[in-house]
């Protein structure tokens, strides 16, 4: 057994001694031919005639080095590595020891010490994952990439805005492309709209992990866990997949990179410098671009299903929240209050649940069971609270400064954090009051007085020597 653990070399000087104990072969002869002196030789026929094969075994072999550093030293550079240099490499770890500690290793022992600790990688380790190549999908409409890059599509004649890009996977052809202000989930639903009606239902849409597709934060109290745009697909029996990493959907990657090169090319020769215009001229650029990049699909069929007669998608792509109705036929959604007119179907939903639509164009209604409610809104944002008690001969000042007060600082900062994104809604509900910073009472523009008693920010606002100055 020990001679499967023995070296080359070992193995070589067993069949050397074998020779001279056969007689073929003298002791001198032997020692020439192993490298060593006759007196080694001599050594090593003595160990091979006692203990065989086994006793050629190196005697060092297993038992620590006679350099290895102290146990207690080991662990003093790891824990000083650990606390103090734990994103250094171990070059520039090995100075700052010797530096800062009176700690001298060199930067291979030290490197061969933070890879034990599991601080530092060696370079086979550090190297990327590779990526196997995925083969394409058999039919069109089997699996559309789906995918939004943001970029100076205009260069320095207009704003940085994103393309929505919607690609085929079997057949590397672009189906769709929407230039909209933000990856928002009312720009994903006017796109994937405008999509459907083209090309039909595929099979499913296949997405990176944007908030707009899935819900890293899923719970009991929120439903299903299931995104607005993801319910949308799945009322329209459209599957969606969301890759692990953005070499998966490497297909659109790949498309964006080369779309960010010729679009934006194409667009300067064309002189675009609007979302408009640039929507406009896509339909012409993606017939070029396909005739040029696109190939044939490995089955002729295109899996795309046409809308049914049910599939309204005007009605189904839309942001929709569940609220109560109060006992005063009332419902708040995103700090704002909804007031339900008194109608026949109304008086009948108090404590009861309806459903908040929100349209891409801005529309907002409330539904209960197919009926759509009129209703009167009160924008909580926009309301006046003054808390202050003042005289009545100073009424008309404090009103005055408690307006400009609120212009500058409103009572609700802004809206709810897990409302929509509107920046590609033309018009809607909920206009953002521009929040500024806080008020610097030294900057009001006091005038210094240098007789008679100090009168009151209503007094002087009401003489109109005090003006409110807005911080930067």
């Amino acid at each position: 057994m020990a001679v499967l653990h023995m070296s080359t070399e070992e193995l070589s000087r067993v069949e050397t001694l074998m020779h001279v104990v056969s007689g073929r072969m003298t002791v001198t002869e032997a020692a020439r031919l192993m490298g060593v002196s006759r007196r080694h030789a001599h050594r090593l026929l003595l160990r091979y005639l006692d203990d065989g094969s086994s006793g050629l075994v190196s005697r060092r072999r297993g038992q620590p080095s006679n350099r290895r550093l102290d146990d207690a030293l080991r662990d003093r550079i790891v824990a000083l590595v650990r606390i103090h240099y734990h994103d250094f490499g171990p070059t520039l770890a090995a100075e700052y020891l010797a530096e800062r500690h009176d700690v001298r290793i060199s930067r291979e022992k030290l490197r061969q010490i933070m890879i034990e600790a599991g601080i530092w990688k060696d370079r086979q380790a550090r190297r990327p994952r590779p990526y196997q190549p995925r083969y394409r999908r058999d039919c069109r409409g089997e699996l559309i990439q789906i995918d939004g890059s943001k970029h100076w599509w205009f260069e320095d004649r207009g704003p940085q805005c994103t393309l929505l890009v919607y690609i085929d996977d079997a057949t590397s052809e672009l189906m769709h492309l929407k230039m909209v202000e933000s990856e928002s989930t009312f720009s994903y639903m006017e796109a994937t709209r405008e999509y459907l009606e083209r090309h039909g239902k595929p099979v499913a849409f296949y997405s990176d992990k944007h908030t707009v597709f899935r819900n890293a934060r899923a719970s009991a109290a929120r439903g299903d866990g299931m995104t607005h745009f993801t319910r949308a697909l799945e009322t329209l029996n459209i599957e969606m997949i969301c890759a692990n990493s953005p070499q998966a959907k490497g297909r659109v990657e790949r498309a964006n990179a080369t779309l960010q090169d010729r679009l934006v090319k194409a667009m300067r020769l064309e002189g675009l410098s609007t979302i408009s215009e640039a929507n406009a001229f896509l339909a012409s650029y993606m017939a070029q671009h396909n005739a040029r990049f696109a190939r044939a699909a490995f089955d002729s069929r295109d899996l795309h299903r046409p809308l049914a007669a049910r599939d309204d998608l005007r009605s189904i792509m839309v942001w929709r929240e569940q609220r109560t109705v109060t006992a005063a036929l009332t419902l708040h959604y995103n700090k704002a209050m909804f007031i339900l007119e008194p109608g026949e179907i109304a008086r009948k939903l108090a404590r009861k649940r309806v459903t908040v639509c929100e349209y891409p164009d801005g529309r907002l209604e409330v539904e209960h069971e197919g009926h759509v409610l009129p209703y009167r809104q009160f924008d909580k944002m926009r309301q006046v609270k003054q808390t202050s008690i003042v005289e009545n001969k100073h009424l008309d000042a404090a009103l005055m400064l408690a307006q400009q007060i609120q212009a500058i600082l409103p009572h609700h900062r802004k809206r709810n954090n897990d409302a929509p994104a509107r920046q590609s809604q033309p018009a809607h509900l909920f206009p953002e009051v521009e929040v500024a910073s806080k008020i610097d009472r030294r900057r009001l523009g006091r005038p210094k007085l240098k007789r008679g008693p100090r009168l009151s920010d209503a007094e002087l606002l009401e003489r109109g020597t005090l003006k409110y100055v807005k911080t930067t």
